[in-house]
């Protein structure tokens, strides 16, 4: 068998996911050692703190988002989609960007440059072209939104690598994937619930297209007054709750599979409060709570539930969690707990709880390469091509 044509290459998700099931079980244990000083940080012109931000959002968030984009794109216009050798670079982009963040003190500042913009620059173009090029065929009229989101990525990398535009950055940064995940929720969730429990949740068009189009505008929080940012944030954690009153909660949460989807929902309405009450008075809790709301909250909820049902789904296996699949998802549930609420009841023990924090990430994401990778390199069940 020829390497490109090896199943690995079939389609996006494939190489992706397997990628970001090692970089979710191993990014966070080396910041946790970090940050316990029993590793030292990588030699950068960034602080560590950028290299973990960075590392977590470029390297294990666009690993998941670049896998899903890859498959779900090529689906909504109706076309093969990249496979074989145009993935394979992709992946060789990827593994030197991680890298390039790792050595960067010792690169010339213009290799450190084109090594960490390399993947993101490629992936964008992939994307984008796709999208526009077949947009008459989209079966999705709002994907608009990524061709909008998908280029300030681009701008929001390289600000949160720079320390002065760092906070900027990463609110930026966090800003587009709160876009992303809002628009891929939308969808998936109204499919879900009607497969799984024959229910048909509230999809008023108006309602949606404010919620995105708010999140849209929260992209250029940093350029706007503070109390403007805190308003609009308000007002899309409303507009967000009443719709999740009306997506039928009650009957979703009796699911884990379904219903840590609404988790993460709910976790991103949390983060729009927090960050509010933080621009207009900054309360007394420990670390950056609202950043973290949401990386652990919705990240850190919704992508496993995601990993497994495409893993599963898209390689001709039976849609049916079992109580290992769960079992992950239980001990990212554990983890949310860990880092986000006990810090701001026990603060003395920060460095413990960050510690715990991590080793549910390395749980879960071991138990998820231990069981997908082995799948994603394998040809469909079902004998089809991709």
């Amino acid at each position: 068998m020829n390497f490109s044509t090896h199943p690995l290459w079939l389609v996006g998700f494939r190489p992706f996911f397997a990628l970001a099931c090692l970089a979710g079980l191993s990014l966070p244990v080396v910041w946790a050692l970090i940050f316990a000083g029993a590793l030292a940080p990588p030699p950068a012109p960034f602080s560590p703190s950028q290299w973990h931000a960075h590392e977590m959002f470029f390297g294990f968030g666009w690993a998941v988002l670049g896998g899903f984009l890859l498959t779900a794109s090529k689906n909504w216009v109706k076309i093969r989609g990249y496979h074989g050798l145009p993935l394979i670079i992709l992946v060789v982009a990827w593994l030197l960007e991680r890298a390039g963040m790792w050595f960067a003190g010792d690169l010339p500042p213009l290799v450190f440059r084109l090594s960490s913009n390399l993947f993101l620059a490629s992936i964008v173009c992939m994307l984008v072209w796709t999208l526009a090029r077949h947009r008459r065929d989209d079966s999705f009229r709002d994907n608009y939104f990524f061709l909008v989101i998908l280029p300030l990525f681009l701008v929001a990398k390289n600000l949160l690598l720079d320390s002065e535009s760092f906070p900027a950055g990463a609110a930026m940064t966090l800003a587009l994937f709160r876009v992303a995940f809002l628009v891929m929720l939308e969808r998936t969730v109204t499919q879900f619930m009607k497969n799984a429990l024959r229910a048909d949740i509230l999809r008023q068009p108006l309602l949606d297209a404010a919620i995105k189009l708010l999140a849209l505008l929260l992209v250029a929080g940093s350029l706007l007054p503070a109390t403007l940012v805190a308003s609009v944030s308000l007002l899309l954690a409303l507009l967000l709750a009443i719709r999740f009153a009306f997506w039928q909660p009650h009957r979703a949460l009796r699911r884990l599979e379904i219903g840590i989807m609404y988790l993460g929902y709910l976790a991103i309405v949390a983060q729009l409060l927090l960050q509010s009450v933080e621009l207009i008075a900054p309360p007394p809790w420990l670390g950056s709570l609202p950043m973290h709301v949401f990386t652990f909250g919705a990240m850190g909820l919704i992508i496993p539930a995601m990993l497994i049902r495409i893993c599963k789904g898209h390689t001709g296996r039976p849609l049916v969690f079992d109580w290992l699949d769960r079992s992950a998802l239980w001990i990212m549930i554990a983890g949310f707990a860990i880092r986000v609420v006990l810090p701001q009841l026990a603060p003395e023990r920060y460095l413990l709880w960050i510690q715990l924090a991590a080793a549910c990430w390395f749980a879960c994401f071991t138990l998820l390469a231990w069981r997908y990778i082995p799948i994603l390199v394998q040809p469909r069940a079902d004998g089809r091509e991709h």
